[in-house]
């Protein structure tokens, strides 16, 4: 992964938090970086080790050439400001988190003038990039510095990603709609359980299948979209506000 580098030597990518969707960062990027992650959970290291990644401490995989914080929301402001203490002069630092303005603040307010920042949001999860990444979105919003020029190009080129630049305001006002209603409804649904198998339509199987792609997501995925997002109160109230007014329709005709 070229991020505008002048050397000709691998870059390190260090990936702290080897979750889920640090497993898939590691798995998309084998062969073009060198990759390092840490986890606190040390059983995750024979995993690193069969997807070919050195699993280490925070201090080493922050020192990479490009450090991505896949930590959880809950943790992620504690992990920006041990990664300020570490990271080297240059260094690339990316965050994956489903909202941006707060972790742009965070990395902003933390992160040191020598580094650059990018805060990204892919807009997929394991689950959906199962039959690969080719065609599937990113978002990127550049905070500091300029290479995610390099980084944008290198995720079209190389990923087959379709990569859309916007900025942590714009990205969460529209995430608080596409993400925010989809799994709010994904979760009324799933709480109607057991839902019909036998005698569905196409739409509804649709329906189903979208459910699928995100009731496996952590609890904290979850949180993080309906209450981290600063816009998603607003969009949640006017669902609600035009469902009941609905509601109060169908009722008055029944």
């Amino acid at each position: 992964m070229n991020t505008e580098t002048k050397d000709t030597r691998t870059p390190r990518l260090g990936i702290i938090g080897f979750g889920a969707f640090g497993q898939l960062i590691a798995q998309s990027l084998q062969g073009h970086v060198a990759l390092y992650a840490s986890d606190p959970d040390a059983a995750l290291q024979d995993r690193a080790a069969a997807l070919g990644v050195t699993f280490t401490s925070v201090a080493e995989a922050a020192r990479c050439d490009i450090v991505v914080i896949a930590a959880p929301v809950s943790t992620f402001e504690t992990v920006v400001a041990e990664v300020a203490t570490l990271c080297r002069p240059g260094a690339l630092i990316v965050d994956v988190g489903s909202v941006k303005v707060g972790p742009a603040e965070i990395m902003t307010r933390l992160l040191p003038e020598h580094v650059d920042i990018v805060a990204t949001h892919p807009l997929f999860g394991p689950q959906s990039a199962r039959p690969g990444l080719r065609g599937l979105k990113i978002a990127l919003c550049p905070i500091r510095g300029t290479r995610h020029r390099f980084l944008a190009a290198f995720l079209r080129r190389h990923l087959g990603l379709q990569v859309i630049l916007s900025t942590p305001q714009a990205h969460d006002r529209e995430a608080a709609i596409v993400q925010g209603l989809t799994h709010l409804i994904a979760k009324v649904l799933l709480d109607m359980a057991p839902l019909p198998t036998r005698m569905t339509t196409r739409s509804f199987d649709l329906l189903v299948q979208s459910i699928s792609m995100v009731q496996n997501d952590a609890p904290e995925v979850f949180d993080a979209i309906e209450t981290a997002n600063p816009y998603a109160r607003a969009v949640r109230r006017d669902f609600f506000r035009l469902a009941h007014a609905l509601s109060v329709t169908l009722e008055d005709r029944g």
